[in-house]
């Protein structure tokens, strides 16, 4: 029997290989797996717990579903939508956060880390959000969901509301209490200009990170230029503890050719860097152009990429409206 899957990807615009990686490639195996029933979507209700530009925010929404639908998600197969246009999202946020406990949400590490040292002047949205994304989930009665680290904390809550609410209603099994799906053999993406830093968007330097809108000389570029060490290719994988951008760009390619960390050690083993870095090169080429090639195109015909809105949001409206209903009239509404 198939997965109902349901993840989410904020319109931050200017996605990167660490989102393709991190969470894209994996959405495109699940697309692909027969039984699979998929929803994937824009939580751009997410994106504004920190202050956006509107028109950036409508460009960015449509450069996300252009970079799923370039990256191999197929609209007719799986549905893809935004969450601002489904308003159960947002009831049922509401609803599952007066069954949510303020000790839970303190618990949430991510806030902690988004609010930095002054977390007074921090929305209560970027506090509250991870109550959005328990009902993103749990309205569409999703058996697994493909999570990061990140992530992990945010998941479990989703299972300690979905399970607090049905013992609260006396009604067991009404909200199904989600899975994690989590990646086999993945390398966490850092910047390629440092190791102990996570691949970001917002990292000032474009030469940090490899973007899906890159073309093959930008992608060559930034590999040639990627920070490394003075050594030669790590012989054994221990030494990889010790030498994080190595770590970095082998699980890069590890992660693109569908390999282990481990053999792709063996493979360099005791190489020179520039070797190395070439071979990075072309498979990054193979894989990452014909994406931003796909990701321009889409992106000149806006009225397409809306139409996969449309339909995906009615859809997606269809399976959630019929939840929040029973939800209100559990609650008593």
């Amino acid at each position: 029997m198939g997965k109902k899957i349901f993840s989410g990807v904020q319109p931050t615009g200017n996605l990167h290989l660490g989102n393709y990686l991190g969470a894209i490639k994996n959405f495109v195996d699940l697309n692909n797996e027969k039984d699979n029933k998929c929803i994937f979507c824009v939580v751009d209700l997410h994106a504004i717990t920190i202050k956006q530009d509107p028109k950036k925010l409508k460009n960015n929404i449509r450069e996300t579903v252009a970079t799923f639908v370039a990256s191999g998600i197929d609209p007719k197969k799986s549905i893809i939508f935004n969450q601002s246009s489904v308003a159960s999202h947002a009831e049922a946020a509401w609803i599952l956060s007066c069954v949510a406990r303020m000790g839970w949400l303190n618990r949430m590490t991510q806030f902690k880390e988004k609010a930095g040292k002054d977390k007074e002047k921090a929305s209560i949205g970027l506090y509250s959000y991870p109550v959005l994304m328990a009902a993103d989930i749990l309205l569409y009665d999703a058996t697994h969901v493909p999570v990061g680290d990140d992530q992990k904390q945010h998941l479990e809550l989703c299972r300690d509301i979905a399970q607090k609410f049905n013992n609260d209603f006396k009604n067991e099994d009404f909200l199904k209490v989600p899975e994690p799906l989590i990646q086999k053999e993945f390398s966490r993406i850092m910047s390629l200009k440092d190791g102990s830093k996570k691949m970001s968007k917002s990292e000032s330097s474009d030469l940090s990170r490899i973007n899906l809108t890159d073309n093959k000389d930008q992608i060559i570029n930034k590999i040639k230029k990627a920070k490394t060490d003075p050594f030669s290719m790590p012989k054994l994988i221990k030494e990889l503890e010790e030498r994080l951008e190595a770590k970095n760009l082998l699980g890069i390619y590890a992660s693109l050719t569908n390999s282990t960390l481990e053999k792709s050690v063996e493979k360099f083993a005791g190489k020179n860097f520039s070797d190395f870095k070439e071979n990075l090169s072309q498979v990054l080429v193979e894989k990452i152009q014909p994406i931003s090639t796909e990701i321009k195109k889409l992106l000149a015909d806006q009225s397409y990429l809306d139409e996969i809105l449309l339909e995906g949001v009615e859809k997606a409206d269809l399976i959630a409206s019929k939840k929040i209903k029973k939800i209100k009239e559990i609650v008593g509404f």
